[in-house]
């Protein structure tokens, strides 16, 4: 019914309705622009929430502003809704060129950020760009992946389905039903993708798809790690701060109940587990297109890899794009092969159209810059779990994918060695780590899932932490996710995608890839504090004449050691760069017969991908290791 609606709608309007893309197959469908973006209707709808979390006496509104076609309004045709809810557009603005909105004197947006409205509104689609709680023009308070947040997006998704109260500026009760179909999907990067995962693991009905982008699946997963306080990233009342758009005063309660719920210590409690959206994947009914870089350092690859296996354990439609950039929008790392495929995503999921998308690999993973291979599915199939002993203490030691693991080491803890440092020159001696590698390769290996390691250790404190690293050892020229723009560089020419306005045009810096060449990388990494070994809501002290076993996961990946370089795994102990600095001073013993890598190892074949873009690459005289990382 979607596609026949659609089909009407462009016959009354003179133009072709559907053509095939040429990346697309040739009996492919897609929407056009056939509606005029300069005369869209542009509006402002107040949405009652069931909450009142800033204690006023009435219900909470989340503003969502609103643009849609009028020639499908004047025609009486119906048009799904794509959905961006963030925190961010006005403190901090959206995208590469971080874009506000812009007001008209009557307070409806003259300017959106972003491209979805240039792009989509021609072809069909109503985008709504909707405040979070507490931020902006909507009222409540922004409690930071809470109930607030989430109740607040979701009741947007309600009111455009008739199950909640929107309203005008002045008051006047306003319904959806004339003008939209009830079918939603939520899109977003970082913390706008991470309410998209929030609200779809509500189950709420209506929303058909979500596109989460360098997206957060638990709060817990951000914030802390394992049992451990991150650094590299702001704290959950500070985020609150930052994106505050209430009078001064008004959330003080909400402030200080995220400061007291988000304690500093390690333990995971209620305040995270009501932030821990992959507990609840059974509840989705979405569609779920994952994008992350694999190389993101602040919503770091944990993120989508227990959110895709969750999902996954469910049977949920997905798709999922990986890259070596860090935190970077698909937009600004492939660009037209993301708006093609983003159209043809929601195409399907929104307006029924059967254009083969689903049918089409479910995976594609950036090798190299701008080098991608497709799989059929992810983690692919045939992939084994491969066990890597740690054998010998020499320098550096054998990492073996056959027989025993052998001998034992002692490591004393260098809270000031860096990464750097640390998994560099693995022949030098260097105190506070150990470096363990295969031979090298003779042929390429592939690790594609989340690896993890287990260690028996003897401490000689009552807790120390436990850091792995797994690195690439070969001299290489790799995309450079640690220079400032964590793997891309903003050009100066631009590039249009979708329909411009007086006042909201759709054209966007061009970027490049920046690469360098580097004698390592570290392709994925790990950490447990000893205390926390066996539960993560309780600490038990470490008993200084006992060996512990102790597993914990590595970060997901899906990357390529390639023949003639060496896979390694980097053993310290304090990581003050990625994990907090509570050195205990400790010494710890490993037994390397009772320790093991299990590496998730997919078949090499295929790996000559080609490029498919000619997206310009800058180079880098240095691979960077100072970069900070940005939230948004």
């Amino acid at each position: 019914m979607p596609r026949i609606i659609l089909l009407c709608a462009l016959a009354l309007f003179g133009t072709t309705a559907l053509a095939a893309p040429a990346s697309a197959a040739p009996a492919a469908l897609f929407s056009d622009p056939v509606y005029d973006y300069t005369t869209a209707i542009r509006e402002t709808v107040y949405v009652d929430t069931t909450l009142d979390n800033d204690g006023n006496g009435t219900p909470d509104r989340v503003v969502a502003d609103i643009i849609r076609p009028r020639e499908a309004a004047t025609a009486g045709v119906k048009v799904p809704v794509i959905m961006d809810a963030s925190p961010y557009y006005q403190c901090c603005g959206r995208g590469n060129e971080s874009e506000k909105k812009v007001y008209a004197a009557d307070g409806t947006v003259t300017k959106f950020p972003l491209y979805y409205d240039n792009y989509f509104v021609p072809r069909g689609y109503a985008y709504i760009a909707a405040d979070l709680a507490g931020t902006s023009r909507s009222t409540g308070c922004e409690d930071v992946g809470g109930t607030e947040e989430v109740q607040g997006a979701k009741a947007v998704v309600d009111w455009l389905n008739g199950r909640a109260v929107g309203r005008t500026a002045s008051g006047t009760v306003v319904t959806a039903s004339a003008w939209a179909t009830g079918k939603v999907g939520m899109i977003g990067k970082s913390w706008d993708g991470t309410i998209a995962n929030a609200v779809a693991a509500t189950g709420v009905p209506g929303l058909e798809t979500i596109v989460p982008i360098s997206a957060i699946s638990s709060w817990y997963d951000y914030n802390r790690v394992n049992g451990m306080v991150n650094p590299k990233v702001s704290s959950v009342p500070s985020l609150h701060s930052t994106v505050n758009g209430r009078p001064s005063g008004t959330c003080t309660a909400v402030s200080s109940a995220l400061s007291s719920g988000a304690v500093s210590n390690g333990n995971y409690n209620s305040f995270w587990n009501a932030r821990n959206y992959a507990i609840s994947a059974a509840s989705v009914h979405a569609s779920v297109f994952v994008v992350h870089g694999m190389n993101d350092l602040n919503v770091q690859g944990v993120h989508f890899g227990q959110w895709w296996d969750a999902l996954a354990a469910n049977n949920v439609p997905r798709k999922i794009w990986l890259s070596q950039e860090g935190h970077v929008d698909p937009f600004d790392f492939r660009r037209a092969a993301w708006v093609d495929t983003l159209h043809r995503w929601f195409d399907f999921w929104l307006l029924g159209i059967d254009n083969g998308i689903m049918t089409e690999p479910m995976a594609d993973v950036e090798r190299a810059a701008d080098v991608w291979q497709t799989s059929a599915q992810w983690p692919p199939s045939a992939t084994t779990t491969v066990n890597y002993v740690l054998q010998g203490t020499g320098n550096p030691g054998v990492l073996a994918s056959s027989g025993a693991g052998s001998g034992s080491l002692s490591l004393t803890d260098a809270p000031s060695l860096s990464e750097a440092n640390a998994v560099s020159s693995p022949t030098t001696s260097r105190t506070g780590r150990r470096v363990y590698q295969t031979p090298v390769l003779t042929s390429a290996v592939r690790v594609a899932g989340t690896p993890t390691i287990t260690l028996r250790v003897r401490s000689s404190k009552a807790t120390t932490t436990l850091t792995a690293k797994l690195v690439a050892y070969g001299t290489a020229t790799r995309v450079n996710y640690r220079a400032s723009g964590e793997g891309i560089s903003t050009l100066t020419t631009q590039s249009c995608w979708g329909s411009s306005s007086s006042t909201d045009d759709a054209c966007y810096r061009d970027t490049a890839k920046v690469v360098s060449s580097a004698a390592q990388q570290v392709i994925s990494r790990g950490w447990m504090d000893g205390q926390h070994r066996d539960s993560l809501t309780t600490t038990t002290a470490m008993n200084t004449s006992t060996f512990y076993t102790i597993t914990f996961k590595l970060r997901p990946i899906d990357q390529v050691i390639a023949a003639g370089q060496r896979l390694g795994v980097v053993l310290t102990l304090s990581d003050p760069e990625f994990v907090s600095n509570h050195s205990t001073g400790a010494t710890v013993t490993f037994d390397l017969a009772g320790s093991v890598l299990k590496l998730p190892i997919a078949p090499a074949d295929g790996l000559a991908a080609q490029s498919l873009t000619a997206a310009p690459v800058v180079v880098d005289d240095e691979w960077s290791t100072t970069a900070g990382t940005r939230f948004q």
